[in-house]
């Protein structure tokens, strides 16, 4: 592992995220982004946050951009946030807001 960036807490399904990253999973960076651009969906935007952050991490280190791929990528499951919402016959039915943890981990192509 060359370089990694983590974002926790995000306001998203963790099942919808992992819907997004196993499309640039194993990919290298340029590619990721180049896919990530031209898709339309909501987690892109924080996923394409956190793999500009990974890379930027790997050019502090002298590290082309080009040079690296996607090595590891998750979407764990973080807190929830629990509400509740008026349900019929006078009762409360629960709502569960989801959050993700997002981690990266970039690596040199030629390992």
């Amino acid at each position: 592992m060359i370089a990694k960036a983590e974002n926790r807490f995000v306001r998203l399904a963790p099942r919808k995220v992992r819907e997004v990253i196993n499309l640039i999973r194993g990919e290298d960076t340029l590619k990721a982004l180049a896919v990530l651009y031209n898709l339309n969906r909501r987690p892109v935007t924080m996923i394409q946050k956190t793999l500009k952050s990974a890379i930027a991490n790997a050019k502090s280190k002298g590290i082309e951009e080009r040079q690296l791929y996607i090595s590891r990528i998750t979407a764990d499951e973080g807190p929830m946030w629990k509400r509740s919402k008026a349900a019929s016959f006078g009762r409360a039915a629960r709502i569960l807001r989801r959050t993700t943890h997002l981690k990266i981990e970039l690596d040199l192509k030629g390992k």
